[in-house]
């Protein structure tokens, strides 16, 4: 095997397993990267909600309470998280993937009630009382999300509509019946909010930074190989290859024919090129000497 073959191999292995090493650790930082920017567009999603609930509990809900005492009917824009789900399907017309929902046990609007997944992180905070959220990711038909949930309790207020149906006001019973939404039990975690964003997109872009970085560090070894074979052929082969014409010439008796190498710098190659050509003069000298 050649000596220039022999120099790429071994730069075909070492730039390989930098290179896995590289793309692994890439790889994993633009992957945790991307769900850094998924789960800050979770906990922003989540603070929206949170301020359409604040907001209908501060400012919608006294005026409405006050026209619903003149009325026969139940205003549902007075429940917090009416208003929450509500501006929140607003945005999905303009981003379908994402959704948020006030999932519940035992729900009075029964487009609350919580499917098996969101039963099961509900579940999570009735048996972990100190837990405050769950981040977690799902598949789904449309590709995987990340969402983020935390516990709504029944707090004192909540119990004046959903402890027992007797005591809720008429117009509720009217419009959502008496055969759901009671039976909640102060301070108990009954529901979940869930915030679900998509991650499509984000993994997408990760996995597109992943290639490019893959491509352009493949670019640059591919370049820096052609100029190593370059400098390794004009200051390590070319030189070798002449000595060993030298060392051939020589061994066939063709003195003569074997001029001094030209020696350039202080290397090795160039020590032993030096060496080379004291080692001809003496035997051009000893050869001299022997012939009469």
């Amino acid at each position: 095997m050649k000596l220039l073959l022999k120099f790429n191999l071994i730069f075909v292995l070492v730039f390989g397993a930098g290179l896995a090493v590289s793309g692994y650790v890439a790889n994993e930082f633009l992957q945790r990267n991307a769900r850094a920017q998924v789960t800050q567009q979770t906990r922003l999603m989540m603070e929206t909600a949170m301020a359409a609930r604040t907001y209908t509990t501060s400012q919608i809900k006294p005026l409405l309470v006050t026209l619903q005492a003149h009325q026969t009917s139940f205003l549902p824009q007075t429940v917090p998280a009416f208003a929450a789900t509500e501006s929140f399907g607003y945005l999905q017309g303009a981003y379908s993937d994402y959704s948020y929902k006030e999932a519940t046990l035992n729900p009075t609007n029964l487009r609350d009630r919580a499917v098996d997944w969101e039963a099961d992180v509900i579940n999570t905070f009735r048996n972990h009382k100190d837990q405050k959220e769950v981040v977690s990711e799902r598949d789904t038909p449309t590709g995987r999300v990340m969402f983020l949930a935390r516990p709504m309790r029944a707090d004192p207020p909540c119990l004046e509509c959903h402890s027992v149906p007797r005591i809720a006001p008429a117009a509720m019973i009217r419009r959502y019946g008496r055969d759901h939404g009671f039976g909640w039990k102060a301070n108990e975690v009954v529901a979940a909010q869930i915030v679900s964003v998509p991650m499509t997109v984000s993994l997408k872009l990760a996995h597109e930074g992943f290639q490019d970085f893959m491509v352009s560090v493949g670019g640059v070894f591919l370049i820096t190989l052609a100029l190593l074979n370059a400098v390794l052929f004009l200051t390590v082969i070319r030189p070798i290859r002449q000595l060993s014409a030298a060392a051939d010439r020589i061994s066939l008796g063709k003195l003569e024919d074997c001029p001094e190498l030209q020696v350039k710098g202080s290397d090795e190659v160039s020590m032993l090129a030096a060496s080379f050509n004291r080692l001809r003069r003496s035997l051009v000298t000893a050869l001299g000497m022997i012939e009469p």
